[in-house]
């Protein structure tokens, strides 16, 4: 078998870089705040946990790549100005960034499977399912719903309500319904990461003809928009704290860190100066979901 030695083939920090570490908060947090909830309401389950850590992080590493992927043989990455795209910047083949995404998907569906065996929850297969298949179709596909404005429903959905209340669930056998408001919370910080990142590529987005909410709000309604998701996250931790134990306001030092962000986002910003808001938002979400959760687990 003769190996083509002009494939390109990135080095193990390139693809590091690919798999966009800097997002990673979006996946740990909603785990960690469900735990939070688990744990206030007695049932908190180490194994289950760490399991469902697993699926989360996996899941957005492999629609990290699937997104590089996509947009990379799109042609969609061309006028990016945010973090390195393997295929886009010709680093890595596009088939071999495609099967680092299905491995990842691989990798947690079988952390998924085994989470199912722990709880015996069978018809939670089927949500992993529609887990990947979201994951996919975010910027895969024919008609993928990324490029129709449909972006911040699949964070708010699977990376808030979803593995919130799914982190809840596998550890203490039912939903409290004080999880959905802790669900709201998480989804609507992620969201707004999604918010930031398609208003600082929203003219090279126009370019391309990627059809992102913030193409269709503009420039003024995605800022206002950014700014009302970091509301609403604000109303649901009052609730959660109103209606479990007030120390889960120690969530409210997330909201403190987006205080710059926000002033950045209504000033204007444009392009790589939204980079900071990017981070400081990841950062933002897990400092919340950390906070929710010490303050509902230990007080």
């Amino acid at each position: 078998m003769s190996i083509d030695v002009t494939q390109p083939r990135p080095t193990a920090a390139q693809w590091l870089a690919g798999a966009r570490p800097r997002t990673l908060p979006a996946a740990i947090s909603p785990v960690l705040a469900g735990t939070g909830v688990a744990a206030w309401a007695g049932g908190f389950a180490p194994l289950q946990a760490l399991l469902a850590l697993v699926v989360s992080l996996a899941l957005q590493i492999g629609v990290n790549y699937a997104n590089d992927y996509s947009d990379g043989v799109r042609g969609t990455d061309a006028n990016r100005v945010g973090p390195l795209r393997l295929v886009g910047s010709g680093l890595a083949a596009p088939a071999m960034v495609k099967a680092a995404a299905f491995a990842s998907f691989g990798f947690a569906a079988v952390a998924g499977l085994a989470l199912v065996v722990l709880c015996q929850l069978w018809w939670l297969l089927a949500v992993g399912l529609a887990c990947i298949l979201a994951a996919w179709y975010y910027t895969g596909g024919k008609h993928p719903y990324g490029y129709h404005g449909l972006g911040e429903v699949f964070v708010f959905v699977f990376f808030g309500l979803v593995a919130v209340s799914g982190t809840v669930l596998v550890q203490v056998g039912r939903i409290p319904w004080q999880t959905w408001p802790v669900a709201v919370g998480i989804g609507a910080i992620a969201c707004s990461i999604l918010v930031a990142n398609n208003l600082r590529d929203l003219r090279g987005d126009l370019v391309v003809g990627k059809r992102t909410l913030a193409t269709r709000l503009g420039d003024t309604g995605t800022r206002w928009f950014y700014t009302a998701l970091i509301a609403a996250a604000v109303a649901a931790l009052v609730l959660v704290a109103a209606t479990t134990t007030w120390w889960a306001l120690l969530g409210l030092g997330g909201i403190a860190l987006l205080v710059p962000a926000v002033r950045t986002v209504l000033g204007g910003a444009q392009g790589p100066a939204l980079i900071a808001v990017l981070k400081a938002t990841g950062s933002a979400e897990l400092t919340y979901a950390l906070g929710l959760a010490v303050g509902l687990a230990f007080f």
